[in-house]
C-alpha cells in the first residue's frame, strides 16, 4: 500500500468538506487501532489484515475470527514507523517497510523471515508475491526495485523519470506494474525489466492495481482519468465514471471474476464500479475517528469476501468494517 496515501490524508484533513449524502452503516465494525492507523493492508480473500499503527505497531488480524493473529516490532525503536504494507495473494507472507527498510513476516508461523536497508533514496510503496518469493518496491528517486529472495538476483527498472507513487506485481512475481508523477505507468517484465505496456496519463499517477488472474490493470492519475486496460492488447476497457473535477484513489482491487472494481479515497469513500463500462454501482462511507476535525478518513484498503456479497475495508480510523452489496433485482 502506499506512503502517498498517507501523505493526501494530511492534506485532505485541511480540505474536507462535509459529505453530501449519509451512507449506509457497516453491517460490522471492529477497532484494530484505538489512535488510529498509519497503513493497513486486506488480503485478497478479505480474510486476514495487517495494521500499522502508534498504539499496536504492526499488528496481523484473523477478520474471520475477529482476532489478533500476531503482533510483530519492525524496529527496535519505540516508535513505529512503518507506512507500508502489503499480503501475499496466497496469504503466506507479508511485507511492511518503513521510508529506509522492509521486513519479510511468514503468516503461517509468524516468524521474521528477514530485514533489508535501502539505499540511496526512501521507500514509496512495496509489494510482495507468493511465498514471499519476490519483493518489489519503488523510490522517491524514480527507481523501481525487484529481487528474487530465493536467489538474490536485483533488478532496477529505469523506466520512470519522477518518484514512484504506487507499485503492484503478479502473485507469481513476473510482472510489475508502476506509477509514478513523470504522468505514466509501465506494465514491464521482471525478469528482463523489459516494457510490455505503456499507460499514459495528464497529471501525475497515484494508484495501479492488477487483476490477480492478469487479465486487467487499473490506473488512476490525481485529476480526472481512472482506467481499466487490456492487459492482453493494452488498450482502455473503461474510464471510470464520476462527476467531481478530481478523483484521488486510495485503494482498489478487482473481484475474482474480473468484472467489478472497487476503490477507496482519502475522504472515507468505498465505492464499487462494473469493470466493463465504468459505471459507478454503489457507494458506502467508512467511520471517522471521533476526534478528527472535521471528520475524516483514509480508506486503506478494501476487498471481497469469499461471498461475493460483502466487502470489507480498512481505514485510518483504525476501524476493520464490513458492508454488503446490493443484489441485482
Amino acid at each position: 500500500m502506499t506512503i502517498y496515501r498517507t501523505i493526501f490524508s494530511l492534506l485532505v484533513a485541511a480540505s474536507l468538506t462535509a459529505c453530501g449524502s449519509q451512507s449506509e452503516l457497516p453491517s460490522n465494525a471492529t477497532e484494530h487501532a484505538i489512535q488510529g492507523a498509519y497503513d493497513a493492508s486486506l488480503s485478497d480473500d478479505g480474510t486476514l489484515g495487517l495494521v500499522s499503527s502508534v498504539s499496536h505497531g504492526l499488528a496481523l488480524w484473523d477478520l474471520n475470527k475477529n482476532g489478533l493473529k500476531y503482533q510483530w516490532s519492525h524496529q527496535q525503536v519505540e516508535d513505529n514507523l512503518v507506512l507500508s504494507t502489503e499480503i501475499s495473494f496466497d496469504n503466506s507472507t507479508a511485507v511492511s517497510a518503513d521510508k529506509e527498510n522492509f521486513a519479510l513476516w511468514d503468516i503461517n508461523s509468524g516468524e521474521n523471515i528477514g530485514f533489508w536497508k535501502i539505499k540511496d533514496s526512501s521507500i514509496r510503496d512495496i509489494a510482495v508475491s507468493n511465498q514471499g518469493r519476490h519483493v518489489l518496491y519503488g523510490k522517491s528517486n524514480g527507481v523501481v526495485v525487484h529481487i528474487d529472495m530465493q536467489t538474490g538476483r536485483r533488478i532496477e527498472f529505469l523506466g520512470h523519470q519522477e518518484k514512484i507513487n504506487a507499485v503492484d506485481m503478479s502473485p507469481n512475481g513476473y510482472y510489475a506494474l508502476t506509477g509514478s508523477n513523470d504522468y505514466a505507468a509501465f506494465l514491464w517484465d521482471t525478469r528482463t525489466a523489459q516494457v510490455i505496456h505503456r499507460f499514459n496519463h495528464p497529471s501525475r499517477v497515484t494508484q495501479v492495481t492488477l487483476d490477480p488472474k492478469g487479465r486487467y490493470a487499473f490506473t488512476a492519475d490525481s485529476q480526472k482519468q481512472a482506467r481499466i486496460w487490456d492487459l492482453q492488447t493494452g488498450q482502455m476497457i473503461s474510464n471510470l465514471q464520476y462527476s467531481s473535477r478530481q478523483q484521488i484513489f486510495s485503494a482498489a482491487r478487482f473481484n475474482a471474476e474480473g468484472n467489478l472494481l472497487l476503490t477507496g479515497s482519502p475522504t472515507r469513500k468505498i465505492a464499487l464500479w462494473d469493470a466493463k463500462t465504468g459505471q459507478q454501482l454503489q457507494t458506502w462511507h467508512v467511520t471517522p475517528r471521533k476526534e478528527s476535525r472535521p471528520q475524516s478518513a483514509v480508506v486503506y484498503d478494501v476487498a471481497f469476501k469469499a461471498d461475493g456479497q460483502t466487502i470489507i475495508s480498512e481505514s485510518s480510523s483504525g476501524l476493520a468494517e464490513t458492508w454488503q452489496i446490493e443484489k441485482k433485482k
